[in-house]
């Protein structure tokens, strides 16, 4: 019988310095001792191979990825037909020329051969020699009718390719619906697929049905399946005296929530009280959503799948239904809820940790309080809100206070601070959007910040020392050939970057950032610097978070809204209650990377669908601002146009073509310099520009320069 972990063992041979690729059969007698055992072993084989974890060449010898320079990754393709395989864990991505794709299209897996490696400023280049899984099956497009056939032109600007619909699959959509159409045939060569009409989403045009299609072209579930439901019908809606047996009673405490002014779920609160010694005691209690959700139920498989909440311009897609979320699990005011809690002891002099407790724990909000209240008492002594919050004063206060030391600390080790002023779209009772202002992030804003981030970081390191299965959020340092380049780059600008020979440190970036006093450039750069980071995710390794400058981080604070957190609040659990068993231990070890990789995939989904969102309704907003002027700095230059930034966050291109000289693109420097006059365009220059056109269905705004 072949053993549980025969894959690992396959690919860690793999993997080996001094293995060589054999024929499969001779493989197998590696492994195999027991004949009746071949079938199965070449099974796995051929399983890993259709997945595009190994290689096999055309004489069937069986090799690494690595050994035939081969990589897999996403497939991203864009307009002028080109595309980017995408890496996973943050390695560089790598071009493909349009002859070279072999019949991928915009977000299959593929197995990518590599051909020229990176110069250090221009990305490796590669050959798509395997389509491992196409991405997109079932496409949301506009649908175009003719007498005979149709085609749909995909949502998806980067799905460069119509898709051709026979007459007999229209399945009643007209001219102009929207769609989701399911793909029946993937050319290997240029010419267009060919799918049907599964769904009619509804006309093209209508706001209800834009924000569904960008909501359904991100695979995103909007309602919730019929197993759900009834499990949901069978959660009480109030907290027994029996299930706070075992419990921390904290309920006297001077416990209250802090969220924005339309928030309905709340899964954290927070109390803060100063103790003899001097040093503060922090609360930070979190929702107990697990006490709602067994493992591997129908709700707690249907909420990995979702793995996050997104939360789009005014509609919420959420992790778990509105009876948990808004309901026995948000931290509502007046009402007993079971939470987990970490009390933190914190030194005022270096903001350090001095002493924490984990607790299975009640408690009772006393008060749901908003940032722009608690802010307007802290910054500007509201008088009719100090009257009104009396009790909480002090503790307000007291947070304030340690908000600033835990802000200091963090600042001096290093951690990076962007801070990009965020888009607020405020629509009008139909759902037109009407303004667009700068999110505000004000002094309790940042108070809770820095209270979830000590909570994260507090529970990261307790259980990393405890040696068992967690999910930790991490954050990679960055490849040193981007941080090469972008050190030419701010060099080029007249910007020093300090790097050394053991690699660069947050510190670095932030020291950079604090020595530029022109806000527009600070953004540009910024942005630049963002973009030659990895991304962060979610790991069963603790590898650090190289923007926080964090040796150990966690997603702790929010299991309402994101399934990390809930994974790990079942381990605290049981560890608290002494359950964590060896066999608890295995079944962590077996789930945990599917668990991070689904979290982490599922959360870029959600920031692309916000993103695509934002972008529908800003252009919304402009098309009837052609022709209106305004001041705005440069955001971008590419070898194809100049995207500009205006101060409401809307952004949009003016294209090379349409300027009066050409222009040469400098790739080192993010600059476009005229032939002619010798002109210079470059990130964080202040221009002024004028809207040219609006297109909404592509999501973009066209601008020429005054």
């Amino acid at each position: 019988m072949l053993p549980e972990n025969i894959k690992e063992k396959i690919l860690g041979l793999l993997e080996e310095e001094f293995y060589k690729p054999i024929p499969k059969e001779d493989f197998m007698k590696i492994f195999v001792e027991d004949k009746d055992d071949e079938n199965e072993f070449l099974k796995i084989i051929e399983e890993l191979s259709e997945n595009g974890d190994i290689f096999l060449n055309k004489k069937d010898k069986v090799g690494s990825l690595n050994h035939y320079s081969m990589k897999k990754g996403k497939y991203s393709s864009t307009k002028r037909g080109f595309g980017f395989i995408i890496l996973e864990k943050g390695e560089q991505d790598i071009f493909v020329r349009e002859s070279d794709k072999n019949g991928a299209f915009n977000g299959d897996i593929v197995l990518v051969k590599l051909t020229k490696p990176s110069d250090g400023i221009r990305r490796p280049e590669g050959v798509v020699v395997k389509i491992v899984k196409r991405g997109n099956s079932e496409i949301i497009g506009t649908f175009q009718e003719n007498k005979s056939f149709g085609f749909v032109v995909s949502d998806d600007k980067n799905f460069n390719q119509d898709i051709f619909i026979p007459k007999k699959y229209f399945s009643g959509a007209k001219n102009n619906d929207k769609v989701v159409c399911k793909v029946t045939l993937w050319p290997d060569d240029d010419k267009k697929p060919e799918g049907k009409i599964i769904e009619v989403i509804g006309k093209k045009g209508d706001r209800y049905v834009e924000i569904d299609s960008i909501v359904r072209s991100h695979g995103l579930p909007d309602s919730f399946p019929e197993k759900v439901v009834r499990q949901v019908e069978t959660i009480p809606d109030h907290v027994s005296e029996d299930e706070m047996i075992g419990r921390v009673d904290l309920r006297d405490e001077i416990i209250y929530t802090i969220d924005g002014d339309d928030s309905k779920d709340f899964d954290d609160a927070v109390g803060v009280e100063i103790l003899e010694n001097g040093n503060y005691r922090l609360g930070v209690h979190i929702a107990d959503v697990t006490h709602y959700i067994a493992e591997n139920s129908a709700l707690d498989r249907e909420a990995l799948k979702r793995a996050t909440s997104v939360y789009l311009v005014d509609k919420v897609i959420p992790m778990l239904p509105k009876e948990l979320s808004n309901g026995i699990c948000s931290l509502n005011p007046n009402v007993d809820r079971l939470t987990l809690s970490c009390i933190m002891e914190v030194s005022p002099e270096n903001g350090k940790v001095v002493k924490h407790e984990i607790h299975k724990s009640v408690i009772r909000s006393k008060a749901r309080m908003t940032y722009h209240k608690v802010s307007e008492i802290l910054e500007n002594e509201d008088k009719q809100l100090i009257e009104e919050y009396v009790p909480f004063l002090e503790n307000f206060r007291n947070a304030w206070s340690l908000a600033k030391i835990l802000r200091e600390k963090r600042i001096k080790r290093g951690a990076i601070d962007f801070d990009f002023p965020e888009a607020k779209i405020v629509l009008d009772d139909k759902g037109y959007p009407i303004d667009i202002t700068a999110y505000e992030r004000r002094s309790s804003n940042k108070l809770i910040e820095e209270f979830m981030l000590l909570a994260n970081e507090t529970i990261a390191e307790h259980f990393y020392w405890l040696k068992c299965p967690f999910v930790y959020r991490v954050h990679e340092e960055p490849d040193d050939e981007k941080i090469m380049s972008l050190k030419n780059f701010v060099n080029e600008l007249g910007y020093k970057m300090d790097y050394s020979r053991t690699g660069i440190k947050p510190s670095n970036l932030q020291k950079l950032l604090d020595g530029i006093d022109d806000k527009e450039s600070k953004h540009a750069i910024g942005t630049i610097m963002l973009r030659s980071l990895r991304q962060a995710r979610y790991s069963p390794e603790s590898l650090g978070h190289f923007g926080l400058a964090a040796k150990f981080y966690s997603h702790f604070t929010s299991p309402i809204r994101r399934y990390p957190d809930l994974q790990i609040h079942r381990i605290i659990k049981e560890n608290l209650e002494n359950k964590f068993t060896e066999k608890r231990k295995a079944h962590y070890e077996s789930i945990l990377d599917y668990v991070c990789d689904q979290s982490s995939t599922q959360e870029r989904e959600a920031d692309l669908a916000e993103r695509d969102v934002d972008d529908y309704y800003k252009t919304v907003y402009m098309q009837d601002k052609v022709g209106e002027q305004y001041d705005g700095f440069i955001s971008g230059v590419t070898s194809f146009g100049i995207f500009v930034e205006l101060p409401n966050a809307v952004e949009g291109m003016i294209r090379l073509y349409s300027l009066t000289e050409a222009f040469k693109y400098n790739e080192k420097s993010h600059t476009l310099v005229g032939t002619r006059s010798n002109k210079v365009y470059r990130l964080g220059q202040k221009v002024r520009v004028e809207v040219e056109n609006v297109n909404v269905d592509g999501k973009e705004i066209d601008f020429k320069f005054v």
